[in-house]
């Protein structure tokens, strides 16, 4: 249902409130959800009113997260993230402790000491589990930076939740990482190898689903695991194409880039996937893969039968490709990995060797170049 003003006590006007407390009595419900976010007084009050639990959209949303989390990192974030969300409700949790009697002198009710209580305790561990996120985004940047002295570029793929991520994670690099017909089902990133076309290498990685209206603090908590996003070659935006809302959701999920500082690689160079062709008609399935066709960033596909699977690795190949500019290297003949990793990721142009060195000529994308310059003894001209 839609409000026209929504009332402050109770967020439904008292004739809604009373017409749902009849429907929540006669079919024995125990938890009601609203699709909005609540105050803690009207949470409170609707929960007296209807004789029932009460939770607002953020409340559903930190309930599945806690059902999603498996790793240690993905428990910090869900935890810290419920913590910041129920520190501004504990008043619902001592509603046994009157505050009427007042204290003595100085003192305060018997109430209010256990909430300040409680708000110390929550306070002391959220800035605990913030120390521990910083530590798991300093390991994330030493792994960063080991994989810019790697020679794979990173492609990540982003959208809304349920748009099939994991699922094309799985088929592309053959893993097994969960996939299920869940809203969140995927809350720590993972990475894989990725094998393209031409015999290049990728890291490809899966991050957790966007939402609309996610509220701040579940952002927050969720920073460290979004930067992998941030630190990527190319950003793969998956969309579930037979959703009835999928424009909506393609709207929401390049809202959340905006956020991220990835605005401008939105407007222009993401990838963007159709995803669950399967699940149309024949005729619209075709339509689909022209429209795609049409598009240079564009691919139309099936995750779960693989159709147009193909077509997005030889994209992904060209995207790496694209950029890529001829440089002169000297590499000393004794550095042979470095050389392999030349041949490997370049198109070698000309060469030629003397007692010590080989001098090549070679064509590099940006991200490979900048790479190879982690490289040590290797220096271009």
């Amino acid at each position: 249902m839609r409000l026209t003003r929504p009332a402050p006590a109770t967020l439904f006007g008292s004739g809604t409130v009373d017409k749902l407390r009849a429907l929540i009595a006669d079919n024995d419900v125990g938890l009601v959800v609203i699709d909005a976010p609540l105050s803690p007084v009207q949470q409170r009050n609707l929960e007296r009113a209807w004789q029932a639990k009460v939770i607002d959209r953020t409340g559903l949303i930190l309930e599945i997260f806690g059902a999603r989390a498996r790793t240690h990192e993905g428990r910090l974030q869900v935890e810290l993230a419920a913590l910041s969300y129920q520190r501004s409700r504990l008043v619902r949790s001592w509603t046994h402790l009157e505050r009427q009697r007042g204290g003595f002198g100085f003192l305060g009710g018997p109430g209010e000491s256990q909430l300040e209580i409680d708000r110390r305790l929550i306070g002391e561990r959220i800035a605990r589990l913030r120390r521990e996120l910083e530590d798991v985004k300093r390991t994330r940047g030493l792994h960063r930076a080991a994989r810019r002295r790697v020679p794979y570029p990173v492609v990540a793929l982003v959208g809304y939740t349920n748009a099939g991520k994991s699922t094309l994670f799985n088929r592309l690099t053959r893993a097994s990482v969960g996939a299920a017909d869940l809203l969140f089902a995927t809350l720590d990133p993972t990475m894989r190898r990725l094998d393209l076309p031409s015999g290049r290498k990728a890291i490809l990685s899966d991050t957790v689903g966007f939402i609309s209206d996610l509220p701040t603090h579940l952002v927050a908590a969720f920073r460290a695991t979004l930067e992998e996003v941030t630190e990527a070659d190319i950003v793969v935006h998956v969309r579930d194409a037979h959703h009835p809302d999928s424009a909506a959701q393609r709207a929401d999920v390049l809202a959340v880039l905006g956020d991220l500082g990835l605005g401008e690689l939105a407007d222009d160079g993401l990838i963007e996937v159709l995803n669950k062709i399967d699940r149309f008609e024949p005729a619209e399935r075709a339509r689909l893969s022209n429209q795609a066709q049409r598009n240079s960033l564009s691919v139309a596909l099936s995750a779960a039968t693989g159709q147009g699977c193909d077509a997005l690795l030889g994209l992904l190949d060209r995207r790496l490709e694209d950029g890529a500019r001829a440089v002169r290297l000297d590499v000393p003949l004794s550095d042979g990995k470095t050389l392999a990793w030349i041949y490997a990721h370049g198109e070698v142009l000309g060469r030629r060797d003397d007692g010590e060195a080989a001098h090549l000529s070679v064509r590099l994308s940006d991200a490979d170049l900048g790479r190879l310059r982690h490289r040590q003894r290797v220096f271009s001209r």
